[in-house]
């Protein structure tokens, strides 16, 4: 007979299996505060494959701990908002309190991912919350929110921020401003909508380089200065 997985619940959750899941429970509800390898609680790995049934039964007990991490520091809350289809999730976490705010152990807190995933109406919920997520929580690498926005390109995201306080020309470790990572990333949209928010233009990288040098090629640069020009953000 084959010996029961030292981590049952755990794969059960992953899997989906919420009958195996509440057998596991009914036997020792302790298992739901159990941690694998990974240092993963099983509400980590039902979050992480969009299990909504189980992330609920595993979050019932009135000692739950809504912003308990992982081995990395992440929360169910920061996986949650960095799936494609996690709102119900993030609903979830949201009703149980948890903390818009807290980072994991790289410094990023859950608007990072949600910036970087382009999770526009999760950013609106979490902006909105009370108390509401922050634009100025900084990662390790100095990186802010609108920094990920501006890479990825998304302009409605890049706004959002701006209206909710975000820093504009904050340098990341690399000496990047967002402006220098919508142009590296090609976003000359994105560059025009930073410039006309205030921009500034004559900030180097720790590599000497101006925001405009790293444009991958002459189109993009011709693109944000023409459509800039015509905005009377900037002159070239």
């Amino acid at each position: 007979m084959e010996e029961p997985s030292k981590f049952a619940i755990h794969e059960a959750a992953r899997d989906g299996k919420i009958i195996v899941v509440e057998s596991l429970l009914n036997a020792n509800l302790k298992l739901a505060d159990k941690k694998d390898d990974d240092e993963r609680l099983p509400i980590h790995w039902a979050v992480s494959y969009g299990h909504l049934d189980i992330a609920a039964l595993l979050s019932a007990g009135k000692n739950f701990d809504p912003d308990v991490q992982d081995g990395s520091g992440w929360t169910p809350l920061m996986i949650a908002v960095s799936l494609k289809d996690g709102e119900e999730l993030v609903d979830l976490f949201l009703r149980k309190g948890a903390d818009v705010n807290a980072k994991n152990f790289s410094g990023q807190a859950a608007l990072h991912f949600v910036a970087s995933k382009n999770n526009l109406d999760v950013a609106r919920k979490l902006l909105d919350n009370k108390p509401p997520a922050s634009t100025r929580v900084k990662d390790k690498r100095g990186q802010y929110p609108i920094h990920r926005a501006a890479a990825i390109g998304s302009v409605p995201m890049v706004e959002l921020f701006l209206k909710h306080k975000s820093p504009l020309n904050a340098t990341d470790v690399a000496g990047y401003t967002p402006l220098h990572h919508a142009i590296a990333e090609g976003h000359g949209d994105t560059a025009v909508a930073l410039l006309k928010a205030g921009a500034e233009t004559d900030k180097k990288d720790t590599d000497g380089f101006l925001a405009m040098d790293l444009a991958p090629d002459k189109q993009v640069k011709k693109f944000i200065l023409d459509s800039a020009e015509r905005e009377v953000v900037i002159q070239s």
